[in-house]
């Protein structure tokens, strides 16, 4: 193959993992790609070299790699994502009605949570600036968007050690702890952390989706664990909700 076609199938290739539900087989991949068994290992390893995809050796099937899902957090921080969620997150500071509170909009970076956006009631001594990366497994905003991904796509990200990251003691600490958390928040639709990445300061958060009804972004809420109680959390729980469904409709989901 030429560089140029090659290019192709490579673009291709990474069209038909986005858009399937979890990793494929190489030979799933060449019968779309219409190309022979051999040439599609060849590309496969070439893409795996660049960080465009990654091997479950274990599964024998292949999905996205860190690289691509940067490539996917690039385009997410450029308009329309963060200038039609400004406003939004600014209507739910004010809704909250409680000064000590961050809004703020996250975007997956491999194993990592990317705030593009921030508003805030009253400054608060905590990490959610924009262009701060944290722990995606530790943070609310990241695993309401990997709660919203097909357990093999979370398991590409997360297959060695050096993907959990302990701050402050709590939180998932390998695969086994993380989809057990993530089975939970899938099924209410919502996520949730108290002192993961802060002592002292919570968050909820819920996953933003695009057209096509994937997770490509969450909205989140960050405040002080001690001013607040169930009734008050419940409350805030449905102001992100809202925000978040009210951003993907916006994004054209209906």
């Amino acid at each position: 193959m030429s560089q140029v076609p090659a290019a192709t199938r490579a673009l291709e290739a990474l069209k038909l993992l986005a858009a399937a539900p979890g990793p494929l087989t190489a030979a799933s991949l060449a019968r779309q790609l219409a190309l022979p068994r051999s040439s599609t290992y060849h590309l496969l390893e070439a893409m795996r070299e660049s960080g465009f995809v990654v091997h479950l050796p274990e599964e024998g099937r292949w999905g996205l790699g860190v690289a691509a899902f940067e490539v996917g957090a690039a385009f997410s921080r450029h308009d329309p994502l963060v200038s039609l969620a400004r406003p939004l997150l600014q209507r739910l500071v004010r809704s909250v009605g409680e000064t000590r509170v961050v809004a703020h909009l996250g975007v997956l970076h491999g194993s990592e949570l990317l705030y593009v956006a921030k508003v805030e009631g009253k400054r608060l001594p905590i990490v959610t600036e924009v262009g701060v990366r944290l722990p995606a497994a530790l943070t609310a905003s990241g695993r309401a968007i990997l709660a919203a991904l097909p357990d093999e796509q979370v398991r590409a990200n997360f297959s060695t050690r050096r993907a959990f990251v302990d701050r402050t003691g709590l939180g998932p600490h390998d695969w086994r702890s993380l989809r057990a958390l993530l089975m939970v928040e899938r099924q209410r639709g919502w996520s949730a952390e108290d002192g993961f990445i802060s002592e002292g300061f919570a968050s909820v958060a819920a996953a933003v989706r695009n057209h096509v009804h994937r997770p490509i972004a969450a909205v989140g809420l960050t405040f002080t664990a001690a001013s607040t109680t169930t009734g008050t959390r419940a409350a805030l729980v449905a102001q992100v909700t809202r925000s978040a469904e009210l951003l993907s409709r916006r994004l054209g989901e209906h």
